[in-house]
């Protein structure tokens, strides 16, 4: 019977639920989308490092684990490197920012294929001018190229030679050479790709090579790998948190201004129910319930929204940014927006459970 009431009450209003429960489902679409961006990102960089098919990374001294390495290993070590125990294979390429999250990697085209096994064109061919460059589908389709095109960085024009399905290294390529005249970083490469012929023999390797440089991050691919995660960039997990404040604030008055208009019109309601019996914890019980429904509905508009925020990203923007799914935010990113719907309605509920019957009933 409550909940029938319950339901009942919210059709009575179908505006207002529904604006209501849009507005707590963007708190739970902001929480899903900026957590989704952040784990397909760097879902997405695991399996582009992956995808160049080495055993070992060799960082520059000083760098992060997962940040944008600058050009400071001499390349004469990429040769040293090779000849080390149990290395088929090295390669070293060179890093270049070019604002925000996205860079442009200098390689030696052959090394990388030969690591990597192999790219896959989807149109054009791999790069032989000074001044051609290969981009990945995403990048293509974010900018609107296609091989032939001409793509303006680094203040140079590029003739793209070719476009090559992603999941390698990045989204755009440029000779090596050519990228650390441009640079001003001849001689220098970011990070070393090493590949072994054994790959059970990376522990022993890389103890090896850190005795020889001591002062230089060493990865194997799978350590490289289990650092991907939100928890791994500090200030990724402090914006997550501000966004996430935000949302509990902004579910708390968006249902506090719901539900205390709602009461107000609902004064005579309120003093007929107790007119009949109705104690506070009925009354109570019944917002409390309209509330939670509230937040539910919310919460399944915002994780649909969810699926569209991931959807214009994949459209608009797939080489800038990427979306995933995260399931185990669902039941997170709902409890929160629960939460901070029942604080909201904590004020106007016991405001309303307290009337009295006759003033309410009195009530214009």
């Amino acid at each position: 019977m409550v909940y029938k009431l319950v339901w009942e009450n919210l059709k009575h209003r179908p505006v207002r639920t529904l604006l209501s429960s849009l507005a707590i489902g963007l708190g739970v679409t902001m929480m899903l989308t900026l957590v989704g961006v952040g784990e397909g990102m760097l879902r997405e960089q695991e399996a582009r490092t992956r995808g160049v098919g080495a055993d070992i990374i060799i960082r520059p001294s000083g760098s992060s684990v997962i940040g944008i390495a600058p050009p400071n290993i001499n390349e004469k070590l990429v040769a040293w490197v090779l000849e080390q125990p149990h290395v088929a294979q090295s390669t070293g390429i060179v890093i270049y920012p070019l604002g925000g999250v996205s860079t442009v990697h200098g390689v030696d085209f052959e090394e990388v294929t030969k690591m990597s096994g192999g790219f896959t064109f989807l149109s054009g061919r791999p790069f032989k001018d000074a001044q051609e460059a290969i981009i990945d589908e995403y990048f293509a389709k974010e900018k609107k190229l296609k091989a032939g095109s001409t793509v303006k960085i680094l203040n140079r024009d590029w003739i793209v030679s070719g476009v090559f399905r992603g999941g390698k290294l990045t989204r755009m390529m440029l000779p090596k050479k050519i990228l650390q005249d441009v640079s001003a970083t001849t001689g220098k490469v970011s990070v070393i790709y090493v590949k072994l012929d054994d790959p059970s023999k990376s522990a022993e390797v890389i103890t090896h090579l850190k005795k020889t440089l001591p002062d230089y991050p060493i990865y194997s691919m799978d350590e490289l790998a289990s650092q991907f995660s939100v928890n791994s960039v500090p200030e990724l997990k402090t914006f997550i948190g501000v966004v996430i404040s935000l949302s509990v604030l902004f579910g708390f008055l968006v249902v506090f201004l719901a539900m205390y208009t709602a009461i107000l019109e609902r004064t005579r309601e309120i003093g007929i129910l107790k007119a009949l019996g109705a104690g506070q914890g009925y009354v109570l019980g019944i917002l409390l319930r309209e509330t939670i429904l509230l937040a539910v509905i919310g919460s399944a508009f915002g994780i649909g929204m969810s699926y569209v925020t991931q959807w214009m990203i994949a459209t608009f923007i797939p080489a800038s940014m990427t979306q995933a799914i995260v399931y185990e935010w669902w039941p997170i990113a709902s409890g929160i927006t629960l939460g901070g719907a029942l604080l909201g309605v904590f004020y106007p509920a016991i405001k309303a459970s307290r009337q009295d019957a006759l003033e309410s009933l009195s009530y214009d």
